[in-house]
Parts: structure tokens; sequence; C-alpha cells
């Protein structure tokens, strides 16, 4: 499978290069975070580059050659997809990064820290909502919407109570673990019950109004 089929792209994808003489604007973010890490431009054969290698490349205006960001520092933007704006005359690429974005050694071009990982429960989420749409004999997700919301709420009370457990003790590898198991079997719980998580933090944002 080459870099190129594994990129994600939009059915429509089809940038109009004539609106920029050539060059688009092309956002870069964080896949997980969401993060925006950088403003770049690219042209045709920077963008066919990007999808074929799968590492972000760019047209340098000052150097007037294609560049591929991280080719000197090693910190690479691994692309995972790449969309087309409304009027296709921007570009949005959601990437990996492969260490600091910014050449003066910040996370990203604007400064801001892109430490935080809980983009990820998004992603997370879409598996679990698969899982129970498409549920696979391999799958210990599908195997779990499989046996009912009792069973599904059960693990839940089970975790809940080893999680307890580890609180007690000082094992930082044994209480994340089964911090882990509990918040992954919450999330299938609200996907059985047809609820989001969205609507959770809607809740907690109410209660942080009225205080």
């Amino acid at each position: 499978m080459t870099q190129d089929s594994k990129l994600k792209a939009q059915d429509s994808f089809n940038p109009d290069f004539k609106k920029g003489n050539g060059l688009l604007p092309a956002v870069i973010q964080d896949v997980t975070t969401g993060k925006v890490l950088m403003l770049g431009y690219m042209n045709e054969e920077a963008l066919e580059k990007t999808r074929k290698e799968g590492k972000v490349t760019f047209w340098s205006r000052s150097k007037e050659r294609l560049w591929t960001k991280g080719e000197t520092s090693g910190n690479f933007l691994l692309a995972e997809e790449i969309m087309i704006d409304c009027d296709r005359d921007t570009i949005l690429v959601k990437a990996v990064p492969q260490g600091p974005t910014c050449h003066t050694g910040a996370d990203t071009c604007f400064n801001e820290s892109n430490s935080s990982r809980t983009g990820f429960i998004d992603q997370l989420r879409q598996i679990i909502k698969d899982r129970k749409e498409n549920p696979s004999d391999k799958s210990y997700t599908a195997s779990l919407f499989a046996k009912g919301i009792n069973k599904v709420a059960q693990k839940v009370g089970e975790e809940a109570v080893e999680l307890v457990i580890e609180a007690k003790d000082d094992n930082k590898d044994l209480f994340m673990g089964e911090a882990a198991d509990l918040l992954f079997h919450y999330l299938v719980l609200l996907e059985a019950k047809g609820y989001s998580l969205d609507e959770v933090i809607g809740v907690l944002e109410q209660r942080h109004q009225k205080k």
C-alpha cells in the first residue's frame, strides 16, 4: 500500500490553484489535538509530493523551491488527511507532528502548547461507534454491544471498583491502566445508551454557569 492510498481525502477534493496564481494557503492541524500547527503555501507539485510521500511539503516563497517540513530538523509532519474548503482555495492538512513544528522550538508556529492528547478521545468515540454499527466477531468492543446494555453497565461498575482499589496503593502503572479501562468502558456505555460525550459535557457546562 502506498502512502498516497493511506491518506484520507474528500471525494470532492479539487483545489483551484488558479485563484492563488498557482499557490494556495495550507493550514496544518494536529490530527489528534486539533491544534493549528502552522500555515504554509502549496502549489500542485507540493501537494502531489505530500500525497505520495506522506510528509507535508510546501512551496517556499523565500527559497523558491519545494520544501518538506522537517527536511533539516527531522521534525516532519506526517499527513493523515487532506481537505479543501468550500471555495476550493484553502487546503487543510491533518497531520502527526514528529516534534516541535516551529523553528523556534515551540510546539506550534503560534507559540501554543500542543501537549494535550484529549483529542484522541474523539477518535476513540468514532471507533466505538463503528464497532457498534459494523460489528466484527474479532472485536472486543462489538462483543460488548452484542451482550447488551446490562453487561456493558456491569463492566463499567467492575472497572470503577478496580480503579478505587488501585487508588489506595501507589502503583502508577496499575492505576493508569484501570483508569484507561474505566474511561473506555464508560464511552462504550454512552454509545450503547445512544448518548454522546458532548451531552455529558453540556451538563457540566450548565453546572459551571450556575456556580
